[in-house]
């Protein structure tokens, strides 16, 4: 019988053995969701160890995107919290480093997208949109410190902007199966993937300033 592991630190290790496991077996085949049984085989423990700590599979994918997401924000609040001031390119570097520059996470970001009212729980889905809220809301009250926003909610608002066109425009250009395949439209963007985001969140923030000047 699988057994709850005895410490903090136990439980972490098993819980990132059983996430690194996911993503692996989705990696080899992003057509499927890796089953129960196989994540626990690819990280050699006992079937009954993954219930233990998730109630299906789809809440360990959920779980996977979530460690991505919250290692992007553990950056940006440590970033943000120092007193030298923030600028464009210190965001464009953390999005580089934490989410375009980690192979699975906007692939999966996009499927578990689609998992969010199928498959995962509720218990999973309700307990994840809590705690992204509460990392958004930090952050958004910080980047006030280093940039011209209106309270926390300007903050919120800029990041859920941001990765809107970071998801968005990946799906449409940057992915291996892009949504737009016209060559007449191609030849208008820039020659790859990141350069055309840089340009696309540089203009979105300058925006997004020259607005909130404007109203002041």
């Amino acid at each position: 019988m699988s057994r709850p592991a005895a410490s903090a630190e136990a439980r972490e290790q098993r819980i990132n053995q059983l996430l690194d496991a996911a993503i692996s077996l989705w990696l080899q085949h992003p057509g499927r969701v890796p089953s129960v049984a196989e994540v626990a085989d690819r990280a050699a423990l006992a079937k009954g160890t993954v219930y233990l700590y998730f109630k299906c599979k789809e809440d360990l994918l959920l779980a996977a995107h979530e460690r991505h997401v919250a290692a992007f924000f553990d950056a940006l609040i440590a970033r943000a919290s120092r007193r030298k001031r923030m600028d464009f390119d210190d965001m464009m570097r953390l999005t580089r480093e934490h989410i375009v520059g980690v192979t699975a996470f906007l692939p999966l970001a996009t499927l578990v997208a689609g998992l969010m009212h199928k498959g995962v729980s509720p218990e999973a889905s309700q307990a994840f949109d809590r705690r992204i809220a509460e990392r958004l809301t930090t952050a958004g009250e910080l980047l006030c410190n280093h940039f011209a926003l209106p309270g926390a909610a300007g903050g919120v608002r800029l990041l859920m902007h941001s990765y809107a066109l970071i998801l968005g425009l990946w799906q449409l250009v940057g992915c291996e199966q892009p949504i737009c395949t016209s060559a007449d439209v191609s030849a208008m963007m820039l020659p790859d993937y990141p350069s055309e985001l840089d340009a696309a969140l540089r203009a979105l923030w300058r925006g997004t300033f020259d607005q909130e000047l404007s109203h002041a």
